[in-house]
């Protein structure tokens, strides 16, 4: 996955950006971009355009600096960021936005965002329905046998209650069960769920749970370490998950995220309902930020000789110690060359 990028060129002038946004339906595109990153096609099923419009409008928001894109295989994913503006362009967007939310039309367009959110999810449930009884096979062929083992050595603790979050066929808390106190196990694919149960069986230790992710059945502080294993690419909202997963965490616990670094093979999406093209350091680290984890490190693994798939990465991130300092900004060059 690509850092995100403007249209280059010279700044744009307070006027230039004014005008942009005089236009109310440019606005309102403006207010979804900023809470949700989406491609063209997403964005015409939200506002019920024509794709010419759609693009004609970007076009103009992109140009003015208000928006931004990141190319991911052969699509974009538009994104506003509000965050990153000037002081006074976001002065100006705060009075504007103002304006937006009190229109009836703005609670319309989110009402469809989660509609095309839902979509997103959808299609990766639909996979899992279908490949349950092939998916040992599958994750086999695509990353290998041993890559499990190689980023969970540093997770070993008899005492700590761990939390398998994504759990798929249950491959990876048969590996933890053994060593560990206690294990959670959840998912929201009923397909998947039954395969872990039987994989799982003889394992007293383990707790196998129905449960989204975004909002996971385990109460606050409970595991001391929550695993996301090959999971965060068939999430449409990434941030949303490491949330989650920073609320069921206890202070000082830590959480790991093992997944596809950024590659380029778009038949990953209909293939095996991948939603997303693999992730680099930049995002990983900001979304960790993002979720209140600190402490972020992204790595690169060694390449299994028989696995066929992209680049495989462990990033750790952890909830602070009641009363511990918070480090400052993560050095983000730093952690590149690392990675």
């Amino acid at each position: 996955m690509q850092q995100m990028s403007p249209v280059v060129g010279a700044p744009p002038s307070l006027f230039d950006r004014m005008a942009a946004l005089t236009d109310p339906f440019r606005a309102r595109v403006s207010l979804v971009l900023e809470r949700h990153e989406l491609t063209v096609t997403e964005l015409c099923s939200v506002f019920q355009v024509p794709q010419s419009t759609m693009s004609r409008h970007l076009k103009a928001l992109l140009d003015e600096g208000w928006i931004a894109y990141r190319a991911e295989g052969t699509s974009r994913r538009y994104r506003m960021l509000s965050d990153q503006l000037p002081a006074e362009v976001g002065r100006l967007w705060k009075l504007v936005r103002a304006e937006v939310v009190r229109m009836s039309s703005a609670d319309r367009d989110l009402e469809r965002v989660r509609s095309v959110l839902a979509e997103r999810r959808s299609r990766s449930q639909e996979y899992f329905s279908t490949v349950a009884g092939e998916w040992d096979r599958l994750r086999l062929e695509l990353i290998g046998r041993r890559l499990d083992l190689m980023a969970l050595l540093g997770l070993v603790d008899d005492g700590w209650v761990v939390g398998d979050l994504g759990c798929g066929t249950g491959q990876v808390s048969k590996v933890l069960a053994p060593f560990v106190g206690e294990v959670i196990a959840v998912d929201d694919s009923s397909a998947m769920l039954a395969a872990a149960r039987e994989r799982l069986v003889g394992h007293s230790n383990v707790d196998v749970r129905s449960g989204d992710l975004e909002k996971l059945p385990i109460e606050d502080g409970r595991l001391d370490v929550a695993v996301l294993f090959f999971v965060l690419h068939y999430m449409a909202e990434p941030v949303a998950v490491l949330r989650e997963a920073a609320r069921v965490l206890r202070p000082g616990g830590r959480l790991l995220i093992v997944d596809l670094a950024p590659h380029d093979r778009e038949e990953y999406r209909l293939a095996m309902g991948h939603l997303w093209l693999g992730f680099d350091t930049v995002d990983i680290l900001g979304w960790m930020e993002e979720a209140g984890l600190k402490r972020g490190r992204y790595v690169t693994l060694p390449a299994d000789p028989e696995a066929k798939g992209p680049t495989i990465f462990a990033a750790t991130g952890g909830v602070p110690r009641e009363g511990a300092r918070v480090p400052g900004p993560v050095d983000r060059g730093r952690l590149d060359r690392i990675g």
